[in-house]
């Protein structure tokens, strides 16, 4: 299993005195944690996209770019890629742009996103929705099957043989289709033989199954051979010396981000009773101690019917970056040789 990490830029950090951090900085520390990840041995970096003052992230791969060039191994990646908001052509020449940089380290997890704010900046209507994702999906991996494309659509002007460059190290480019929890992506995921991100921010892990098991089912009714239906969880997570230390230095920051996005979609406040429950053996919050969390994670994955990567959204919490960096490296050196372990002696016994 793959474990990572996933990033949204934060800029909401504010000292004691109300001053909000500064932006320049923010960018370059993620950089380093980025390069942290990479010595620790961490398998995955994303960044995800938002076009909104508290985050920094509305360019990911202009950020995945600056630390290609500092990091040797760690495959980087969106988180998700706000692909019906954008131009299929420009972001398949972004990342096959990153792809060379990086040696062949790039991948893409394309979706819908969860805000709708990327609608009417780049001048869309929100009653395409569905429609304007559907088809920019379609040209996307029908640019990264095709050097040169012949392609008609209802959103966007037809190409009509033109080349799209430049090409990118891997053949194919990896690229997944990340989900929230409507059953319509889940199984169009599997019809096209993606690899699924699935999004776990809340309520209980297994709830998901019967949807991971929607999207198996829909990859072999198409024909698709089940090694290529790969399930990834994105989760919200942060791993300190002690499970007491992580949920203390967590809260705080999660609590103000879920309150204010919930004061804006009818959500009642966070309460510490609900976060409690969150960070329970069922709860979908990987917020725990390095043992715990390698269970916890293991956890996740039986319940799922199995799953290839993991990745943890920490910076949710707004946590300094030394805390971060910290959990990065309990991360890469107690976490990951765990779950490793454990996939090596499944194989083992499944030989």
């Amino acid at each position: 299993m793959q474990i990572g990490i996933d990033s949204f830029a934060t800029a909401f950090t504010r000292d004691a005195a109300g001053v909000a951090g500064d932006p320049s900085l923010a960018l370059r520390q993620l950089v380093e944690r980025i390069q942290a990840a990479d010595r620790a041995g961490l398998d995955v970096f994303g960044i995800g996209e938002h076009h909104r003052q508290e985050f920094l992230d509305s360019a990911p791969p202009v950020i995945l770019a600056a630390a290609a060039t500092q990091t040797e191994r760690i495959r980087l990646t969106s988180a998700v890629t706000v692909l019906s908001a954008a131009d299929p052509v420009r972001v398949f020449q972004q990342f096959a742009t990153l792809d060379l940089l990086s040696a062949g380290r790039a991948e893409m997890v394309v979706g819908r996103g969860s805000f709708i704010e990327s609608f009417p900046l780049f001048g869309l209507r929100l009653e395409d929705y569905d429609s304007l994702f559907a088809e920019k999906l379609e040209l996307l991996l029908k640019i990264r099957a095709n050097e040169k494309v012949h392609w008609t659509g209802r959103h966007r002007p037809a190409l009509t043989g033109q080349g799209v460059y430049p090409r990118p190290m891997q053949d194919p480019i990896p690229i997944w289709l990340g989900v929230g929890g409507t059953p319509e992506s889940f199984a169009r995921a599997g019809t096209l033989g993606l690899p699924l991100m699935v999004a776990i921010i809340g309520g209980e892990t297994r709830r998901f199954r019967p949807l991971v098991d929607l999207y198996r089912q829909s990859g072999l009714r198409a024909g698709h051979d089940p090694g290529i239906l790969k399930v990834g969880v994105h989760a919200l997570g942060y791993v300190a010396d002690t499970t007491e230390q992580a949920v203390e230095e967590f809260f705080p920051g999660y609590a103000r981000a879920f309150t204010q996005v919930g004061q804006e979609r009818g959500w009642p406040p966070v309460t510490r009773a609900h976060f409690n429950a969150l960070v329970g053996r069922h709860g979908a919050l990987l917020v725990v101690g390095p043992r715990e969390v390698a269970d916890k994670i293991l956890e996740h994955s039986a319940a799922l019917g199995g799953i290839s990567r993991i990745s943890l959204q920490m910076d949710v919490g707004a946590l300094p970056h030394a805390r971060l960096l910290n959990s990065i490296q309990l991360l890469g050196s107690r976490v990951a040789p765990a779950l490793r372990s454990a996939a090596h002696n499944d194989l083992k016994q499944g030989e």
